[in-house]
């Protein structure tokens, strides 16, 4: 029953992560920035994070050990979360929500290359043969076969890459950092550095228009809320009862999510072969996290 509870809950906090293109799309329409949208997100993060983890401490300050590892790193770390929206968000901007995720996928090999360069890490046959694969879907995924290359923003793609090797950083830095806090605690600290920095680069000052910030909030509070609180909170419940191979493979729910949603809400073109591009690739990570399974 634990299992189960814990895989309804990694399923829907990748759910939350794979509607988030939409919204993005959805507050472009209506004219508001890059530094607007992933500005807002961090906020109400910061702000809903902090609340929570206050609400915890106060009900939990007799069992709660002190944690060692010190603050500034995990802080420091929220530096890769914050490039993750931008890169990802300014993406979206740029190339269709169906495309920008597939692109993001690409942090299951560019991982792998990280790993490689700075931690010596070789990959096994098995890894290079996922690696090939993933980039195969890809191909059919992103449209390059049915649809000729100047069809598609280049600066668009090369910021899905970015975004994707960005995240791979930060789910490297999030499995080495700050492991002895809390989550809610880490996941706070983290979103407030990555606020730090869309404040520091994109400067979104317009955010503290009255006007403004009214008429973007249904955006925030949709963004913060399933790409901020709501998956770290689920994955941190649901990642210890289904064990890492399972809450992997649940994980990928994120990209049919984004495309079914780019699909029907903002009308985008999915032909069959792009389809079976998305389902190449699912199935490339189920047989990844099996083969960790029974290794």
């Amino acid at each position: 029953m634990n299992k189960t509870k814990g895989a309804i809950a990694v399923f829907i906090g990748a759910a939350s992560f794979g509607i988030l293109s939409t919204f993005v799309k959805k507050a472009y329409e209506q004219g508001y920035t890059l530094g607007e949208v992933t500005g807002i997100q961090a906020l109400l993060g910061v702000i809903f994070l902090w609340l929570t983890w206050l609400i915890i401490r106060n009900k939990q300050s007799s069992t709660l050990s002190r944690p060692k590892s010190p603050k500034w790193k995990i802080f420091l770390s929220g530096i890769s979360t914050g490039m993750v929206s931008i890169l990802y968000y300014k993406c979206v901007e740029l190339v269709p929500a169906s495309l920008a995720i597939v692109l993001l996928m690409q942090y299951i090999w560019i991982g792998q290359i990280i790993e490689l360069i700075f931690f010596n890490v070789r990959p096994q046959m098995s890894q290079i043969i996922v690696i090939i694969c993933i980039l195969a879907g890809t191909l059919l995924a992103t449209g390059l076969i049915e649809e000729p290359l100047n069809s598609f923003s280049l600066v668009g793609i090369g910021y899905g890459l970015l975004a994707a090797t960005a995240y791979s950083i930060f789910m490297i830095v999030n499995g080495r950092v700050g492991n002895d806090y809390p989550p809610v605690q880490k996941s706070a600290i983290m979103i407030t550095g990555a606020l730090v920095l869309i404040l520091i680069t994109l400067r979104p000052l317009s955010l503290f228009s009255t006007e403004t910030f009214i008429g973007i909030l249904p955006y925030g509070l949709l963004l913060s809320l399933f790409g901020t609180v709501l998956p770290p909170l689920l994955f941190a419940y649901g990642m210890p009862k289904t064990g890492y191979s399972l809450g992997a493979v649940l994980s990928a729910v994120e990209l049919p999510v984004a495309v079914c949603m780019s699909y029907l809400v903002l009308h985008e073109s999915v032909s069959w072969l792009k389809w079976l591009g998305v389902l190449f690739i699912l199935l490339t990570i189920f047989w990844k996290n099996k083969l960790k399974t029974n290794s």
